[in-house]
């Protein structure tokens, strides 16, 4: 709102008429849209110990709304404080009333909820049963895969091959690119760190094993499952996430489509059909970053490094890296759509269903990873 020219800004300025009385001016138009005053110069005034009165004088008021009834109640409330007297018969007559009726109803003491100090052990048991609730529902949602899963494979799931085929497109060529670059800086720093390392013994050469066996085993599935969790898993939770603020899951169990078999069912397919090549790929653009260091920098030869690689990449070791990357495919999916279909119903939510997404399927990921080393150890694999 502009402030009409023809009218004086609004002013509060305090001023004692005797020792003990403090008489606020208030001046000017406090309709308008220019900055109010404030009660701090009052509230200065107000710090004297000899004060024992606050009243108004509204004499050169123009107008007034309900920026000065604010202030007029936190003058009141200082009052309250300090135990002044505060003489509101001077105001404005519906000012006054308004101050009038804001007294006339004390607030209950029981109105504004007290948080309570909560023992240890109550903490305690609230947060384990928070996470048995929290297990409960993970496992429930993998029970509920399974099922459509099998229901796929009886051909009686309520499921669309064209899904999976854009979903297909999309955590598979699409995400080519950022793939290919963080796996071939991965090989590049492999081989930087091995070469310095192998060369301090004169086992250089070993470098092209070391890329290759890290790389098959390790680094590959590992690295292009954390990349596609940070961006597919991320984008499952918070595609689901909006479906569910829209109400549009809602939508699809009123008219008996399940939301497991539609919407999660192909993304999981989608998923577990793309890691694997992605993960073959990754293998590839990895171990050519070790080749391009390795052949550059420590004068190993093209076939000499080529040789070493073949020789040293067990079959059993590549199937169980393509075996990792099609289980952390589903790890992905799982933890995306999952979030996404325990998000709240607000837009908040939905950052906050995409980040637990993202932070979950990683630490999952990483978990999963170590529990498959521990394995291999113990089978000699």
């Amino acid at each position: 709102m502009v402030s009409d020219p023809r009218h004086s800004p609004a002013r509060m300025t305090p001023r004692r008429v005797d020792p003990g009385t403090l008489v606020v001016e208030l001046a000017g138009d406090w309709r308008g849209g220019s900055a109010l005053p404030e009660v701090s110069a009052v509230e200065a005034a107000l710090a004297d110990g000899t004060i024992k009165a606050l009243e108004f004088n509204p004499s050169e008021l123009e107008g007034w709304n309900s920026g000065l009834v604010v202030r007029i109640l936190r003058l009141y409330e200082l009052c309250g404080q300090r135990q002044l007297e505060f003489r509101a018969q001077t105001l404005p007559s519906g000012l006054a009333k308004l101050l009038a009726l804001s007294e006339a109803v004390p607030e209950k003491k029981d109105a504004v909820r007290q948080q309570a100090a909560r023992p240890f052990l109550q903490r305690v048991g609230e947060s384990g049963l928070a996470y048995q609730a929290g297990g409960e529902a993970i496992f429930r949602f993998i029970g509920e895969n399974a099922i459509a899963f099998l229901k796929l494979l009886r051909g009686a799931a309520q499921f669309r091959w064209s899904d999976t085929l854009l979903y297909m497109q999309e955590c598979g060529p699409e995400a080519l690119g950022i793939v290919a670059l963080i796996n071939f800086l991965i090989g590049l720093i492999l081989a930087f760190v091995g070469a310095s390392e192998l060369a301090n013994f004169g086992a250089a050469i070993y470098t092209a094993d070391l890329v290759a066996v890290a790389t098959v085993r390790e680094m590959g599935c590992i690295m292009t499952a954390i990349i596609i969790c940070g961006r597919t898993g991320a984008a499952f939770a918070a595609q689901l996430g909006t479906m569910k603020v829209n109400q549009e899951i809602e939508a699809f169990q009123t008219f008996g489509i399940s939301p497991i078999e539609f919407l999660v069912l192909p993304r999981m397919l989608a998923l577990i059909i793309m890691m694997p090549l992605l993960c073959i790929v990754a293998d590839l653009i990895a171990i050519s970053g070790g080749f391009i260091v390795s052949t550059l920098m420590l004068e190993v030869t093209p076939a000499l490094y080529l040789t070493r690689t073949v020789e040293s990449i067990r079959l059993t070791a590549f199937l169980l890296g393509i075996f990792k990357a099609g289980f952390f495919g589903v790890v992905v999916a799982l933890t995306g759509c999952l979030r996404g279909m325990q998000c709240g119903t607000n837009a908040a939510a939905v950052g906050q269903a995409t980040t637990s997404a993202v932070v979950t399927g990683i630490t999952t990921i990483i978990a999963a990873d170590g529990l498959f080393a521990v394995i291999c150890n113990v089978l000699h694999i």
